[in-house]
């Protein structure tokens, strides 16, 4: 289990990604923008800049939903290795049987 704060951490800057996420999109549509004049898109890029540095979606980690674990998390459940591997052999995710050959 992840530490408290690792996971509080991580769903406040989800907050903040989604709360700045329209404003940074038509920012960086001005600055690719290349038909605009190159002093419109330095004040966008500067505003850019000063938004926090959280609000970047690069920043969010994919974690598990139940235990905070950083690595081996599978997207599609949200779940790490080791809790889907549990929750798959107490048959609580529908379709999802362990492989035999």
């Amino acid at each position: 289990m992840a530490k408290t704060s690792v996971i509080m951490r991580q769903r406040k800057r989800e907050l903040i990604v989604k709360k700045y996420a329209v404003k940074r999109a038509e920012l960086k549509k001005i600055i690719s923008n290349p038909e605009l004049s190159a002093e419109v898109r330095w004040t966008a890029q500067q505003k850019l800049q000063i938004l926090p540095r959280d609000s970047s979606p690069v920043r969010l980690r994919n974690r598990c939903r139940l235990t905070g674990r950083p690595r081996g998390v599978y997207r599609q459940f949200g779940l790490s290795r080791n809790m889907l591997r549990l929750y798959a052999m107490k048959g609580d995710l529908p379709g999802i049987v362990k492989s035999s050959w």
